[in-house]
């Protein structure tokens, strides 16, 4: 489906609002302030904005919250255009060329007819393309870009996890079955229980906590949405505990372990019925 004109004019008119905050004469105070930096872990909270208004599948505030997240990229590319680095067109042009690139099952002579291969044809592309960047980087003094540079660092752990090994994957770094994986697990489980010192026991807890990805990923799910979804089912239980507790007149740190366990699985009905 074509975009219509009106939404390319909405678009130019943030463009313009932005860059007005930006300007050296008459713009925001706060906004002039701003670096890449500065502002680097907005993105971050925006983000999350907008995961838990899909989640909570309140549609007006995930409009909202995606526009807090398309200010965050106009106003960036403002602050690159300001130091001559890039503009909002390049990073336009930029992702553009990349779908194109990524789907040649769309739009070129490719073919991919289920979400399986059209995965297998995205790992084969971004193959070539890292092949393609590591040739151009043979230059003196250019660093070859490794497998996993490509991860960012800021990302929450699990996702990290899950991004690393499918990147290991990808080049054939596997196992042969999901049970190969499950003994990777009580292997870790293992040596978790064995540690010797406090710190050793925490890398081994890491240990076990990666090798559980390789479980979800092997399961065809993601294992950051799944703790996600673990963590929203204890704050639902959770209040549900505290709203008992208020209703008899007490504060759920009052009560005793027994009294806990007893709301805890008055809750787990609840939610059942």
């Amino acid at each position: 489906m074509p975009i219509h004109s009106d939404r390319c004019e909405d678009f130019d008119a943030l463009v313009k609002t932005i860059a007005a905050l930006r300007d050296p004469d008459h713009g925001c105070p706060w906004d002039k302030k701003q670096t890449h930096a500065s502002i680097a872990n907005n993105f971050i909270e925006e983000t999350y904005e907008v995961v838990d208004a899909i989640e909570a599948n309140d549609v007006p505030h995930m409009c909202e919250e995606l526009g807090d997240v398309l200010m965050q990229v106009v106003l960036q590319a403002q602050i690159a255009e300001d130091n001559s680095e890039f503009t909002i067109d390049d990073v336009c042009r930029g992702i553009n060329e990349k779908l194109i690139r990524r789907h040649p099952h769309v739009f070129g002579d490719a073919a991919a007819d289920t979400p399986e291969e059209v995965n297998k044809l995205w790992s084969r592309i971004k193959m070539e393309e890292r092949a393609t960047s590591d040739a151009q980087a043979q230059a003196p003094g250019e660093k070859r870009e490794g497998l996993l540079d490509g991860v960012p660092t800021s990302f929450p752990a699990l996702l990290q996890a899950q991004k690393i090994s499918r990147k290991a994957v990808a080049v054939g770094f596997e196992w042969e079955s999901v049970d190969d994986v499950w003994a990777k697990v009580a292997e870790e489980i293992e040596e978790f229980k064995t540690a010797e010192t406090p710190e050793d026991a925490q890398l081994e807890f890491g240990d076990v906590l990666f090798a559980l990805v390789n479980v979800a990923r092997w399961s065809g799910f993601d294992a950051e949405e799944a703790l996600r979804q673990s963590n929203n089912k204890f704050r639902r239980r959770w209040s549900f505990m505290e709203g008992a507790a208020w209703a008899q007149g007490r504060d759920i740190a009052e009560l005793t372990g027994e009294e806990l366990e007893d709301l805890w699985q008055q809750a787990k009905r609840h939610e059942r019925e």
